[in-house]
């Protein structure tokens, strides 16, 4: 499996606060069977066209010379989208997902409709893909808003671990992956357990094989790799989810 969000670089946003914690996850990751990580720290748009700061630099080089082969480690950033990317930033290529040309991108929880929409176009028009992180975190989230920007270009990029949630954002969360709207599924670590492999292990007590490959192995291979990422058929529900939700933790117990 492979993982492209994650706040493990250290000490330089709120994820990781130290080098030991980052190994620590990363260990735990590699024996879920994750090979490949994106380390993806916190970014405005507004200060991506200087790349990555000098912090950000600093702390790579620090975990890269402790970090074990595996999971192998890609740089990236989670930007902020508080003004629109410039072309420099595009043509730079030094805060998209492991130098290809899809940019991981976020607002805030509370964003409009619109906003997205716009700010979604304008990356594209830019020559990049926005892959949008946790699109079920906000309240203008919905099956049409993101078959809207999936038809714009865009990708959704849905939390693993918020699959299994009771709250909003869990429903909104189950329900793209069970249209199909989700392209890949990320674990959004801060120096935590919140992994990519909670969310594969959930959607296989679904039957939901198929899904998984897509959503945590084929596509983020090819979102590195600067490839098109493949449509993610639906899964169908065969019953409550709060009540598979609550089956699989305490199975898991």
């Amino acid at each position: 499996m492979i993982d492209l969000h994650s706040h493990l670089l250290p000490a330089v946003d709120d994820g990781s606060r130290s080098v030991e914690q980052s190994l620590q996850v990363l260990a735990a990751m590699a024996a879920q069977g994750i090979t490949d990580v994106c380390l993806t720290p916190h970014l405005q748009a507004s200060r991506a066209e200087a790349g990555p700061p000098p912090a950000h630099e600093r702390a790579y080089e620090a975990l890269l010379a402790k970090s074990p082969a595996t999971p192998r480690l890609h740089r990236g950033a989670e930007v902020m989208l508080d003004r629109p990317i410039g072309r420099p930033v595009a043509l730079a290529r030094n805060v998209t997902l492991g130098g290809s040309g899809y940019m991981l991108v976020e607002f805030p929880r509370l964003v409009a409709y619109d906003l997205i929409t716009n700010a979604l176009s304008q990356v594209l028009d830019q020559g990049l893909i926005p892959l949008l992180a946790h699109p079920e975190r906000y309240s203008s989230c919905s099956v049409e808003a993101v078959r809207h920007w999936k038809s714009l270009g865009a990708k959704m990029q849905v939390d693993s671990t918020t699959l299994l949630t009771s709250q909003a954002r869990g429903q909104r969360a189950r329900q793209l992956v069970a249209e199909g709207l989700a392209d890949i599924l990320a674990g959004d670590n801060h120096g935590d357990e919140r992994s990519v492999a909670t969310g594969a292990r959930f959607l296989r007590a679904q039957e939901g094989e198929e899904q998984v490959e897509l959503l945590s192995v084929q596509n983020p291979a090819a979102i590195l790799a600067d490839r098109p990422v493949t449509p993610v058929p639906p899964l169908r529900i065969r019953q409550s989810w709060m009540r598979r939700i609550k089956e699989f933790l305490e199975g898991g117990r």
